[in-house]
């Protein structure tokens, strides 16, 4: 009878045997026609591996059926290697490599993007699906990189062909970005994944909050809506308002001068910043940080409190809520630095342009017309400058006359 037997490199061998020919005696032919040894031949019929000592017939083989040798090396790289290929892109052991690819999340989530179809073939089957595309894929790259060869000889045709050098600079300079790429995703492959910030569990006036931990924050700032929410805008010092720049600006409303935050089972003394339109609602800055001799430890995931000996362990992603997440984004990281105060508080501490957010303008609030106003206005006038100057230099000055008539007579700085 006649036989079709198939190689691992997809070719087909015919085999003129009896019937009732020995499996092993079979393997013997097939090892001069494949070079495979005949210990490390298996020869398999529907699925199934026939023994040595086997007759054709007694296995149900008849006239004309398919069979297939494998070297048995192969087959055990195959189990033991669910990333091993075939020749034609084909996978050696398709179930292992679509239980392994779908066990990478990283990877499932570049492929959902840049091939959906390979992801949907991955994630739901069926094998000969799956199969096919990636038979499909390879010839794909087999292509490009026909073409890719052909035209870098194209451009080589004619050295004094500037244009055809700067296609040759260009291909150079991005074959070494794309293998730079492939080293990192391999070597380093968080940095393509979505950074976790650092959030840490706070109260403020018995109201829980989710504290963003933020070193290029200048100061500890809190959302108005967050203030009214702790109950604290009672305590706004409105002196402070101003205008907050950074990344975008934002209304500075005032600020709480001291109120307590719970961290753990203890309290500690903050200083909060409170910005109208800030969508992050609290950001523990680099003042409270430095005043609390922070440690930021990444080892153990936990922000330490040096002045009270306490830790609090940083948030882990499922924990923090889905909103914040939003503003996880490079565009929208609060910056706002530490307003300046207003001019003629003098003890107040003064803010450095050179801050992490940027420079800070406040703007004096406006000065209500009383008759002490006036009195301040007319002695002024008194000394020799006109009445709007007077009244300018009373805004500017929060309405102290001696430091007004300093600015007029030029000796305020």
């Amino acid at each position: 009878m006649q036989l079709m037997v198939s190689t691992a490199d997809e070719r087909i061998v015919t085999l003129d045997v009896e019937q009732d020919e020995q499996v092993e005696n079979v393997k013997a032919i097939l090892e001069v026609e494949t070079q495979i040894p005949l210990r490390n031949q298996r020869l398999l019929f529907n699925g199934r591996n026939l023994p040595n000592d086997a007759r054709l017939n007694g296995c149900g083989v008849k006239d004309g059926d398919l069979l297939m040798v494998v070297e048995a090396s192969q087959e055990r790289q195959a189990a033991d290697n669910p990333l091993m290929v075939n020749p034609d892109g084909s996978a050696a052991n398709p179930v292992a490599l679509q239980r392994h690819l779908q066990n990478d999340q990283n990877l499932m989530q570049q492929l959902k993007t840049a091939d959906s179809a390979l992801h949907h073939a991955i994630m739901n089957g069926p094998i000969d699906r799956l199969q096919d595309l990636l038979k499909e894929r390879h010839r794909q790259r087999q292509e490009a990189e026909r073409r890719r060869q052909q035209e870098i000889a194209d451009m080589n045709a004619d050295p004094f062909d500037v244009e055809a050098q700067r296609r040759i600079e260009e291909r150079i300079q991005q074959e070494n970005i794309d293998e730079n790429m492939g080293n990192a995703m391999e070597h380093n492959p968080e940095a393509f994944g979505r950074v976790v910030m650092l959030y840490v569990d706070m109260e403020v006036n018995g109201m829980p909050l989710k504290a963003f931990v933020d070193t290029g924050a200048q100061s500890t700032i809190m959302s108005e809506a967050c203030a009214k929410r702790c109950g604290i805008m009672r305590l706004v010092d409105k002196r402070y308002h101003g205008i907050a720049k950074g990344v975008g600006t934002s209304k500075i409303i005032g600020r709480v001068h001291l109120a307590t935050i719970k961290v753990g089972q203890v309290f500690l003394p903050c200083t909060f910043t409170i910005l109208e339109n800030q969508d992050m609602e609290f950001i523990f800055g680099l003042d409270m940080l430095r005043k609390h001799q922070c440690v930021i430890d990444l080892k153990d995931s936990s922000l330490r409190f040096g002045s009270s000996d306490i830790a609090v362990p940083f948030l882990p992603e499922h924990e923090i809520p889905r909103y914040l997440w939003d503003e996880q984004t490079p565009s929208d990281s609060p910056k706002a630095p530490l307003p300046t105060p207003p001019p003629g508080i003098t003890d107040a501490p003064s803010t450095s342009a050179g801050g992490a957010g940027g420079p800070v303008a406040a703007s004096p609030g406006p000065l209500v017309a009383t008759s002490e106003l006036e009195g301040k206005i007319q002695a002024l006038v008194d000394l020799g400058f006109d009445r709007a100057a007077a009244q300018n230099a009373l805004l500017l000055c929060n309405g102290n006359q001696d430091q007004a008539a300093s600015y007029l007579f030029g000796g305020y700085d």
